[in-house]
């Protein structure tokens, strides 16, 4: 089964570009607030990395989510999009001074921070400028995901968060601080995560944490348990909108929150994901002595998933409904791996054929780059074509 895209449109329009369809966007972020509606506790935000274009910025900030920040470029880009500075979370392992006095100058809601040295410093800033940061330790709970290995972050060998030895003298220790508040934990084992039980897992390590402190006179007001939701790549026309209800469930069911608690989200894949595709022309079909190639306008400047972490993108030809064929379907850039997928059959392909790589709506065009000196793609919205 293709997926429905507006082809006539496509045609005037340079390749390779981005296409997000609009609803499908809408009705995904209708199905959270939903789903989330149900516990009153709850709060999603945005995770800003998955796609940062400012009109699809602009449409999850109409529904009411926060934002949630990785580098002091994605706080502005919240800010530009009229996200409230009160419903923006900062992460990341590496503050600059710069990043951080802009969040402290904005007044954001929290610093996710990583280390002892990080919360020192961010301190010390503060105290510049007389105001008193808002802090969640980002804990390390070694709870392993079932996902690829460059995209977990939950394990003792990760380079994220603070180890869980380290968490009580840590706080402890930011309560002799005078320009910092501690008001939570945060947590994120990892991304495109499909086994539920991962989510279950840290649900009662994270009980444990909290035990654990409480037996030292120590309350959280916040728990933030990162994002990591998957979407099905093989599938997309199948499932467009991922299984929020049995996600939101499985904390409200495993989660042991205390009273007067707030449990936050940072959602980015399975918000964005779905909704995007990378459009292409079809350069040249090439005969080799043992399969043929399709050649296309894109690259893995555009879309680097399948070469940095070998992900698997649903590929279709949207110009064409004859038999298929066999194709390995690559790009024009100057290194082997530029490479989106090997021997997949795709409807009987030649030169000007549009092909649609789908479910590139989460880590495509923000991963975009200039290499070879390629144009970065455009990202059209429905009502743009």
């Amino acid at each position: 089964m293709k997926g429905e895209f507006p082809v006539d449109k496509f045609h005037h329009i340079e390749t390779p570009f981005y296409y997000y369809d609009t609803q499908l966007l809408l009705r995904t972020l209708q199905t959270i607030n939903e789903e989330v509606a149900q516990y009153p506790n709850f709060e999603v935000h945005y995770a800003v990395k998955a796609n940062a274009n400012p009109k699809v910025l602009h449409l999850i900030r109409q529904a009411d989510l926060g934002a949630d920040c990785v580098s002091g470029g994605e706080i502005q880009a919240a800010l530009d999009a009229g996200f409230p500075a009160n419903k923006i979370v900062y992460a990341g392992v590496g503050k600059s001074d710069k990043e951080i006095n802009l969040g402290l100058d904005n007044d954001i809601f929290c610093f996710n921070a990583e280390s002892q040295a990080e919360i020192e410093v961010i301190n010390e800033l503060a105290k510049s400028r007389n105001k008193v940061a808002r802090i969640a330790l980002r804990i390390n709970p070694d709870v392993g995901a079932h996902t690829h290995a460059n995209i977990t972050t939950g394990l003792a060998e990760n380079k994220f968060g603070i180890a869980m030895n380290d968490m009580e003298p840590i706080i402890q220790q930011m309560k002799t601080m005078s320009n910092v508040e501690f008001i939570g934990l945060h947590f994120h084992i990892g991304s495109q995560i499909l086994d539920m039980t991962d989510f279950e897992a840290l649900c009662y390590r994270i009980n444990e944490l909290q035990d654990q402190l409480e037996q030292h006179h120590i309350s959280v007001k916040n728990i933030n348990v990162g994002g990591g939701l998957g979407i099905h790549y093989d599938c997309p026309d199948e499932q467009p909108i991922p299984d929020f209800h049995q996600y939101f469930a499985i904390y409200a069911h495993h989660l042991q929150l205390r009273k007067g608690q707030k449990l936050h989200f940072e959602l980015g894949r399975s918000v964005v994901g779905q909704m995007g595709s990378l459009i292409a022309r079809t350069l040249y079909i090439k005969q080799g002595n043992a399969k043929q190639f399709a050649i296309l306008d894109a690259g893995m400047t555009d879309l680097i998933r399948p070469a940095l972490y070998q992900a698997h993108h649903k590929i279709e030809n949207i110009s064409s409904d004859a038999p298929t064929e066999t194709y390995d379907v690559v790009g024009p850039i100057c290194e082997s791996s530029d490479v989106f997928a090997k021997s997949i059959e795709l409807n009987k392909t030649k030169r000007g054929d549009l092909i649609a790589i789908r479910s590139a709506g989460a880590y495509g065009e923000i991963m975009a780059s200039q290499y070879n000196c390629r144009k970065l793609p455009i990202g059209y919205l429905t009502e743009d074509l």
